[in-house]
């Protein structure tokens, strides 16, 4: 089996397993998830964090951000601009939310593109090394790709749920490894 054929099936294995949570038990995990960030992830008031809105059967984040907020965070969330390309727009307790893609909503054309610092980091499957899967469009590491460009270094917090965990996630020299993993369990950061 290629890489390739391996990094489908465990995509489809985990998420299969994320999907199968009941409604409470993910609304459990979400308030978790935004329990463990809340004082675990660092970062400097006015720093731009990227979160996101759930779809399908992700976590919601949007306790995390009200948290992150607090403590003096800009927020953004990613929007798909043109089906490949995803930008971050800040996200203001009196913008506009539009239809952004994927089934989700998200800040309309007139909110400023900002260029994260931290990145929560949706995915569909991780192991302890910090690798992961993504949902296999690969917009969040043309995006990454692009803000590296940039000369810009957002730390990178994948966000999932404890069945989300694989043994190993096969991987290649050149994938983009995450800094640290944020569950229902906990914040961990892996060795770089």
């Amino acid at each position: 089996m290629t890489d390739r054929e391996q990094k489908d099936a465990l995509r489809r294995e985990r998420l299969a397993l994320r999907d199968a949570m009941p409604g409470d038990s993910r609304i459990e995990a979400s308030l978790s998830i935004a329990d463990h960030g809340a004082d675990a992830l660092a970062f400097e008031p006015g720093q731009i964090v990227s979160g996101f809105f759930p779809i399908r059967s992700e976590v919601d984040l949007r306790p995390l951000m009200d948290r992150l907020r607090a403590r003096g965070a800009r927020l953004a969330l990613p929007v798909v601009i043109d089906r490949q390309t995803i930008v971050f727009r800040e996200l203001t307790r009196d913008g506009e939310l539009v239809d952004t893609g994927f089934g989700t909503r998200g800040p309309g054309p007139d909110a400023e593109v900002l260029d994260p610092d931290l990145l929560l980091v949706p995915l569909a499957a991780f192991d302890r090394r910090g690798h992961r899967i993504g949902y296999g469009a690969g917009h969040y590491d043309r995006a990454i790709a692009r803000l590296r460009a940039k000369g810009r270094d957002p730390r990178l917090v994948g966000i999932a749920v404890d069945c989300q965990e694989v043994p190993a996630v096969p991987d290649q020299p050149h994938d983009i490894e995450l800094h640290a993993i944020l569950t229902e369990s906990g914040y961990t950061l892996f060795k770089r």
